[in-house]
């Protein structure tokens, strides 16, 4: 069973920095690609951030030279960065991992197959 955590949301005011993480945990193979989303109440999920196991990112461009995606490979873990928060940043966020949970996996679906963390709530507010 393969499972992803991600603790770090919470309350903060217009302006100000939060650090989301995501870690997962369990057995598999490995994790390919990592990534953030998010969805607001009465929206779709759409993609926040995302990384490759090459450390190449992609951000919307609402977040742009706000918030930073990074990765620690060793610690299967993936961090979100978000500095000059604006109340429409307020949603749930989630994590997500592209993950071979075995060399079979492995084989049949080289990019992996996609993992949802439980969502960890932020809400950017005076």
């Amino acid at each position: 069973q393969v499972q992803l955590v991600e603790p770090g949301g919470g309350l903060v005011q217009p302006g100000g920095s939060l650090r989301l993480s995501c870690v997962a945990s369990g057995t598999f193979f490995s994790i390919n690609a990592m990534g953030w989303y998010r969805q607001a109440p009465g929206k779709q999920r759409d993609l926040v951030a995302k990384i490759t196991t090459g450390y190449d990112t992609y951000y919307v461009d609402s977040v742009k030279g706000r918030f930073t995606i990074s990765r620690d490979n060793a610690k299967n873990t993936v961090n979100l960065q978000m500095n000059k928060l604006k109340p429409e940043d307020t949603a749930v966020y989630y994590c997500n991992a592209e993950i071979n949970e075995d060399v079979e996996a492995r084989i049949r679906t080289p990019d992996g197959t996609p993992y949802w963390g439980k969502g960890t709530l932020v809400t950017v507010s005076s």
